[in-house]
């Protein structure tokens, strides 16, 4: 009837979905046309990487494109080293900036802490030093400073426990003799050559060719010294690599350095990552008992070990007192592993020596 009021029901009642009842896809973009590069620096959030195609360039800065993380990687972390794609502008021109959208598949990530106790702030706190390095080269002077073996020690630890193999650099050869240093790794069977001012490096090249070599050692021992020897262009071509709009050096963090190309020949020379002098390296990310990776002179005396041994002082029943005594490890090897059970369980300061002294 006219002017008779409609009447409605439920079928008149439109009701708007919320925000969070909407279906999100969890599609993600494959970037299949994403170009493979190597991170060479990372400083502030921008990542210098090199592309993999431009990898043997006669330039080592040919190639470098300063990059961000795409939101997508969530907290995947990236490092030195990382094997990553990329997508946007990697054209490299100045003020170009494309993105990070995968990370590779590491081979090997070498981590330190800045103290040795997991109960610590700082033993809790793991630092990825670099990704997919090959070798390790622990860089020390046989004089001014004097050698610490209680450092090299802990680095022999972390690239054990990280899969990478150790070379040790002695540096100053012309100020002392190796064989104190040598005599003490007798039992380790452990690579090293000899460097001394205008010495020939041809050996240490031969360790580098065609491997991802990250440098480590204390401030002062000569390492700066060697890369700009191994890389006479060190300084501009850190100077690129760690600009990354900025124009800072990275005296701070890793930077790798592709070795230059010598000949006509087409191997790889290899990369080497060079890491600021650092005073102690931290190993509380390795198990008590992964420590004895750092020790092979050692592993074989705990056979006769009782079930949880220890291996400290304390244990009495610790075979590995009878080990050294027969003479079949040095006593300072089996101080220096006590040393670091004795500082992962917060009883020492983890950066002193072998020897206990700072």
């Amino acid at each position: 009837m006219p002017g008779r009021k409609r009447e409605y029901d439920e079928d008149d009642v439109r009701i708007r979905p919320g925000r969070s009842s909407r279906p999100r896809t969890r599609t993600r973009p494959k970037h299949s046309d994403a170009a493979d590069a190597l991170v060479v620096t990372v400083d502030r959030g921008r990542y210098g990487c090199v592309l993999s195609a431009a990898a043997t360039a006669k330039d080592p800065a040919d190639g470098l494109v300063t990059a961000m993380r795409a939101r997508e990687l969530g907290r995947r972390s990236v490092v030195v080293g990382d094997r990553v794609a990329l997508v946007g502008d990697v054209s490299g021109a100045s003020g170009a900036l494309a993105r990070i959208v995968r990370v590779g598949e590491r081979t090997s990530v070498l981590r330190r802490t800045a103290d040795d106790d997991d109960t610590t702030p700082e033993g809790r706190l793991e630092r990825v030093v670099v990704a997919n390095a090959d070798q390790m080269v622990i860089v020390s002077a046989l004089a001014d400073p004097p050698p610490r073996t209680g450092f090299v020690d802990r680095c022999l630890v972390a690239a054990y426990d990280a899969d990478v193999e150790p070379l040790l650099c002695l540096t100053k050869a012309d100020l002392a003799g190796p064989a104190a240093v040598l005599g003490y790794y007798a039992e380790l069977d452990l690579p090293y050559v000899l460097v001394g001012p205008g010495s020939d490096l041809s050996e240490l090249g031969r360790h580098l060719s065609g491997r991802m070599s990250v440098l480590v050692g204390h401030s002062g021992v000569g390492k700066s010294t060697l890369v700009n020897r191994l890389v006479p262009d060190a300084v501009r071509a850190v100077g690129e690599v760690s600009a990354v709009g900025k124009g800072r050096h990275t005296s701070t963090s890793a930077v790798a350095l592709r070795l230059p190309r010598h000949g006509r020949g087409r191997r790889d020379p290899g990369w080497i990552i060079d890491t600021p002098g650092i005073r102690s390296f931290g190993l509380a990310h390795v198990g008590a008992e992964s420590l004895l990776h750092g020790f092979p002179d050692l592993v074989e005396g705990t056979v006769d070990c009782p079930a949880n041994c220890g291996h400290t002082a304390g244990d009495v029943d610790c075979a590995l007192d009878a080990w050294v005594v027969a003479g079949k490890a040095d006593p300072r090897r089996l101080a220096s592993f006590r040393r670091l059970l004795a500082s992962r369980a917060g009883e020492l300061d983890p950066r002193t020596d072998a020897a206990g002294h700072p």
